[in-house]
């Protein structure tokens, strides 16, 4: 970590471009949360939905999907005992880990994601995607690869 004496202070340029994501990042969570709750889900419930329906046999060990979402295993925990109460998921135990569980999507889950999806990728396309030429969805890629893969190789690092 840098000294006070040698901080590399964000030039104008940078500190526009940091604000402007930081702008972006939480206004369109902000949005797409909000255009998920008509469905009574929140981002991580369907970050949830998404990576469950996504996997094989549409069930994912606790502590993978906890790390897929970037969530304490404590934290998944409460969000899936929500979901379960709301029909959404089910925990099953790991016939080759007694300590394991699985979250596995139920029938009332995978028919929700099959009702959300739409609504939620037309919010992604007019909040984001429409907004952006190819030419500028190519550069946000480019740019924001290197991130993407520094930040993923530093995850359990600290």
């Amino acid at each position: 970590m840098e000294t006070e004496t040698a901080t590399r202070w964000l030039n104008d340029a940078e500190q526009c471009a940091w604000r402007t994501h930081l702008d972006v990042s939480r206004l369109l969570m902000h949005q797409l949360e909000k255009d998920l709750q008509p469905f009574g889900l929140t981002n991580n419930d369907y970050e949830i939905l998404v990576n469950l329906s996504e996997s094989d046999d549409q069930r994912m060990r606790m502590s993978d999907l906890a790390a897929a979402t970037l969530q304490s295993k404590s934290r998944l925990s409460h969000q899936i005992t929500r979901m379960e109460t709301a029909g959404l998921v089910r925990r099953e135990h790991c016939e080759s880990d007694r300590r394991g569980l699985y979250a596995v999507l139920t029938e009332d889950g995978a028919e929700t994601m099959r009702k959300v999806a739409p609504h939620h990728v037309a919010s992604v396309r007019k909040h984001f995607m429409d907004l952006l030429t190819p030419e500028a969805l190519a550069n946000l890629h480019a740019a924001l690869t290197p991130v993407a893969e520094h930040l993923r190789g530093r995850r359990g690092k600290v």
